[in-house]
């Protein structure tokens, strides 16, 4: 296993990190504990999750795979092996808090008592917004996203949040926070405000990044390079789309994509395209083309964390597994062959 520094934290993550939010849902606990203990085995130390997994989100799913990372936490008494990370629901889910989850002073200090409850343990490594009070471009927003808002009243929330965080970390219950779904002025607003006010730094950004989504490049990317703001890459496989199983309309049943339609938008005739050249370019090399895709976020100097999910044993070694690839020239040129052809797919 690689390891990279966290932000500008004394922490050093496995570049392979494990994302959980199936667990309660697709995965079974039992399932989520032999992952977990796999996962350790191959030296990955950071497991990132949130309050309102498993997924797709409902309320009777809401904080079950934290509760299994619990449970297993108390059975294996290793709490002191994993770099923890958990996330804030913003607004929009009415079971949450029951519908009163800007994120603020208040619902910061509810959430993290639940979460570190749930988590049976005392603290949080790194304790991230899941997405912002003001919305997000992620979650198939990317058209509709309009940043209209009164900044003043932002900024204000902003400094309360950090204050709040402060507060927690002097308390010992959360290390670090960070981000999750940002944009590139949130980040940089973010940061600008921690060094006015003396406040906790942002260390970590968790945005989507993939061989096809690859909007956090173009600005995002330099500011987490050069400000010390780590990428914790989610969705490296596009959902699993890249694995080319739901080429043509296939449905596989108990996939993700069966089950959570807030991502049938992205199964079209132009991402059907890219997913067969990004599958014929791995072919060429004798790839597989997961491997392809983990690798090729791996290989990315502002990324601190490529966080794998899966739902079989098999898909987490195969997962795991990428740490160990690195990408030819000739494939590398192979990649942005494609991207100039298909810059954004969905």
């Amino acid at each position: 296993m690689q390891y990279r520094q966290l932000g500008r934290t004394d922490l050093n993550v496995s570049l392979i990190g494990l994302g959980t939010m199936t667990w309660g849902r697709q995965n079974t606990q039992e399932e989520g504990f032999e992952q977990m203990d796999y996962a350790l085995t191959q030296g990955i130390n950071f497991f990132d999750t949130a309050e309102m997994y498993a997924v797709p989100p409902t309320p009777d799913t809401y904080g079950k795979t934290e509760t299994i990372i619990g449970n297993w936490f108390a059975s294996r008494k290793n709490r002191d092996k994993v770099i923890l990370a958990s996330k804030i629901a913003g607004p929009g889910m009415e079971w949450v808090r029951e519908g009163n989850n800007f994120i603020d002073r208040k619902n910061i200090l509810l959430a993290v008592e639940d979460s570190l409850k749930r988590l049976q343990t005392d603290y949080i490594d790194l304790y991230q917004l899941h997405w912002p009070n003001r919305g997000s471009y992620h979650f198939g927003q990317i058209w509709d996203y309009a940043p209209n808002f009164d900044k003043q009243a932002v900024e204000d929330n902003f400094i309360e949040v950090l204050e709040t965080m402060d507060e927690l970390i002097k308390a010992g219950k959360i290390r670090h926070v960070g981000l999750s779904n940002e944009t590139a002025w949130g980040i940089s607003k973010w940061l600008e405000l921690s060094e006015k006010h003396q406040l906790p730094r942002m260390v970590s950004i968790q945005n989507e990044y993939s061989l096809m989504a690859r909007h956090f490049e173009p600005d995002l990317s330099e500011i987490s390079l050069h400000e010390d703001c780590s990428l914790l890459a989610w969705s490296p496989l596009t959902r699993g789309l890249i694995s080319g199983k739901y080429l043509n309309g296939a449905m596989p049943e108990g996939t993700r994509l069966a089950i959570d339609s807030r991502v049938e938008h992205r199964a079209n005739a132009q991402t059907d395209a890219t997913i067969e050249a990004y599958i014929a370019l791995a072919k060429k090399h004798q790839l597989d083309v997961c491997q392809m895709a983990l690798a090729f976020v791996n290989q990315q100097p502002f990324v601190s964390s490529n966080l794998i999910g899966a739902t079989s044993m098999q898909q987490l070694k195969s997962n795991i597994a990428s740490i160990d690839l690195t990408l030819s020239d000739e494939v590398n040129e192979g990649i942005k062959t494609i991207r100039r052809q298909y810059p954004m797919p969905f």
